[in-house]
């Protein structure tokens, strides 16, 4: 991750605060390299103030003793006839998306072997958590995606800390949208606007490194995200690689204090392809053998948690090429589509929303 600069979002929020005219130039500049990393690369490091390293250990610590508690009590909180939207997801639910997309596996066999992603052998043997984060419309054509949290019983302060990290999670990624609305040559709350009452989700994963901790195990199979942006927070193990444009695989160094922001299917729809959806996978690599037998000498927690959040565009919005995106020659594969209905069709892919299908999103 060394050839990613990370930005820092200070200057952004004191010139929201204050406004002042002689910044615009600087402002704008690192407007434009926001912009152009997630077009370059669907990948974008950040640094904001507000988002603190102790934040995100007060979210994993909870994170851990609720995904060490027994299988049992896990699925008390399960939603199945809400697509998973809420609560948790059991392990061997989720489908990776390059096991049921043709298309994908064959783009896959002509990847060089330095660059191809480990193919899982079936469903993932990740948990996950779903929590809502802000508010959701009062009417809305899509009440699955838009339904009320599921708490679990015997986690004191379990909704003020989910609430807390998610929602400066949704803050850092509202900047960056905004930077790169600029970036892009569109109004600054392009992307903004359409976010307003999203079903955002705070989405933990948490992967048992004590059962599944032997090298090439994969706990996400190689996959885009079908949302706007994804945020991730440090995890305590290594695991996640990312693909960039050009195809090269690359492995997850987040700095401390630092988050890793990642493009997903919306914004590859709002920009006619300009950016495309970042792929990626979780698997166990020799860092995370390492990081696993110091956990083991320190006695913590043999469970990886993934501080992740999947910012959405609100799901009656129509999602369509912005501006002078709708002028490119791509505009045609991205035609104006409900978020709520294209949101559907890919959890039918990926085995969360009953039947299984193809997806029609352009790959």
């Amino acid at each position: 991750m060394e050839k990613f600069p990370v930005i820092d979002l200070t200057p952004y929020l004191e010139w929201q605060k204050c406004g002042n005219a002689t910044a615009e130039t600087v402002i704008h500049q690192l407007c434009g390299e926001v912009s152009r990393t997630l077009k370059e690369t669907g990948a974008l490091l950040i640094k904001d103030p507000r988002c603190t390293v102790e934040d995100n250990d007060i979210f994993l610590d909870m994170m851990e003793k609720y995904f060490e508690q027994p299988s049992e009590f896990k699925r008390m909180q399960e939603r199945p006839e809400l697509h998973y939207q809420v609560g948790v997801t059991p392990e061997g639910v989720e489908v990776p998306r390059s096991l049921v997309d043709l298309e994908m596996q064959e783009k896959l066999e002509g990847m060089g072997e330095e660059s191809k992603p480990i193919m899982p052998k079936g469903a993932d043997p990740k948990w996950r958590y779903m929590w809502r984060i802000g508010d959701r419309p009062v009417s809305t054509r899509f009440v699955e995606l838009n339904a009320e949290p599921v708490i679990p019983k015997g986690f004191d302060g379990w909704k003020e800390k989910m609430d807390s990290w998610g929602f400066k999670m949704v803050n850092a990624i509202e900047v960056v949208a905004e930077m790169a609305a600029v970036g892009f040559g569109l109004p600054k709350d392009a992307f903004t606007e359409l976010m307003h009452q999203g079903p955002h989700l705070l989405a933990p994963t948490g992967s048992d490194l004590a059962r599944h901790g032997q090298k090439g195990v994969v706990f996400a199979g190689y996959h885009y995200d079908l949302n706007f942006l994804t945020i991730h927070g440090r995890s305590r193990f290594p695991g996640l690689n990312i693909w960039l444009r050009n195809g090269e695989k690359v492995e997850v160094k987040v700095p401390v204090g630092c988050l890793l922001i990642q493009t997903g299917k919306q914004i590859e729809w709002l920009t006619a392809g300009e950016c495309i959806a970042g792929m990626h996978e979780v698997v166990v690599t020799d860092r995370t053998l390492e990081a696993i037998k110091l956990a083991s000498e320190q006695g913590r927690s043999l469970w990886r948690v993934s501080s992740t959040l999947f910012a959405h565009i609100a799901s009656d919005a129509v999602l369509k090429p912005l501006g002078h995106f709708a002028d490119s020659p791509l505009a045609c594969m991205y035609p104006p589509m409900c978020a709520g209905d294209f949101v559907e069709k890919e959890l039918s892919v990926i085995n969360l929303k009953g039947n299984g299908g193809r997806s029609s999103a352009p790959s």
